[in-house]
């Protein structure tokens, strides 16, 4: 099965969806991670897992492009939020070279870039192993994604 999105929604209370996200959520703030909260996911739903990524970071890598934040996975899947400054579950590794959340500090004078909060809705529980990175982790689901859906909101560095 391809990603395609469902009517899961995802929002958070920091920032409505396409609002600018508070610099407490970013590298210019105390840098910890927005609470998050879902409904509506698909039945059959076993697990969840998450990406935040930038794709108005100036960066092109092989089989990649953009600037990826948190990669967040094993959430079981009765759960329907993660707290500010989650610290629970499995964490993948960043384009920061870090298995945790780093917000948003796009360089000076980039302009508003977009951070895309991607959940999966899962089939399974694949019990996968700490630091994968993004696309190991997009890999590793596609077989067993029920379906997804985002929340996008902006930042802008001071």
């Amino acid at each position: 099965m391809g990603f395609a999105p469902t009517s899961m929604q995802l929002t958070s209370p920091a920032f409505t969806s396409g609002g600018p996200i508070p610099q407490k959520h970013t590298g210019e703030g105390e840098d910890v991670s927005p609470a998050l909260a879902w409904t509506e996911p698909p039945e059959g739903t076993r697990s969840f897992a998450l990406i935040c990524h930038d794709p108005d970071a100036p960066l092109v890598s092989p089989g990649s492009y953009g600037f990826v934040h948190w990669v967040l996975y094993n959430i079981p899947g009765d759960v329907r939020s993660l707290a500010e400054g989650a610290t629970e579950y499995t964490n993948g590794r960043t384009d920061f070279g870090k298995t945790q959340w780093n917000g948003p500090m796009p360089p000076n004078g980039h302009g508003a870039h977009h951070y895309f909060f991607w959940l999966f809705a899962l089939s399974e529980e694949l019990d996968l192993e700490p630091g994968l990175a993004h696309w190991q982790l997009l890999q590793a689901i596609e077989p067993v994604t029920l379906g997804m859906n985002r929340l996008m909101g902006t930042y802008e560095r001071q």
